[in-house]
């Protein structure tokens, strides 16, 4: 069974970091593009980044660009995928998504991604 299991999510003031971690199982991930998305309130799911398989190409959208940083331990069952985030801001609250995609390469698509995990909420306080 394929599971996609987010973690690390919760409230922080403007300004400082999380991580968020996504354990991948129930597949052989390694060779699979992960991502992270994000949804906030009352608006569409949208790109934050992405990393191939190797880790060696990432991904991100320019609003993270600078402030988080993606990447993947390729264990041997479960692969886990970070999203480092650093001074953030009040328009990063939003429930972060895992997502992984049959593909070696990474991409902004979320279409292109064919297992989600179930989110975890991210607050940032002003």
């Amino acid at each position: 069974q394929v599971q996609l299991v987010e973690s690390g999510g919760g409230l922080v003031q403007a300004g400082g970091s999380l991580r968020l971690s996504c354990a991948a199982s129930g597949r052989t991930f390694s060779y699979w593009a992960m991502g992270w998305f994000r949804q906030a309130r009352g608006k569409m799911r949208e790109f934050v980044s992405s990393i191939n398989w190797s880790g060696g190409t990432t991904l991100y959208a320019e609003s993270v660009k600078g402030r988080f940083t993606i990447s993947r331990d390729n264990a041997k069952n479960t692969v886990t995928v970070y999203l480092q985030m650093s001074s953030l801001k009040p328009e990063d609250t939003a429930i972060y998504y895992c997502a992984a995609e049959d593909e070696i390469s990474a991409s902004r698509d979320p279409n292109k991604y064919d297992y989600w995990g179930q989110g975890t909420q991210v607050t940032v306080s002003s």
